[in-house]
């Protein structure tokens, strides 16, 4: 193999935390990203890129201005 050509990588994947599915990602996540398990419909939010975990992501909540 050419030292110069890429090798293609592998699209990352994580476990969903609600329903232990395989969420398979397009592309390398950012911390703080959230993502959704197509099987539970969870949204996680991604709390570490190395090794890749996620968390059930907080509901958002109003702050009425305070």
């Amino acid at each position: 193999m050419n030292p110069t050509t890429p090798t293609p990588q592998t699209a990352p994947s994580v476990e969903c935390t609600e329903c232990a599915a395989t969420i398979a990602l397009q592309r390398p996540p950012l911390c703080g990203e959230i993502v959704r398990c197509r099987e539970c419909q969870a949204e996680l939010e991604v709390t570490s890129v190395t090794p890749l975990r996620v968390e059930l992501a907080p509901e958002v909540e109003e702050d009425w201005g305070e």
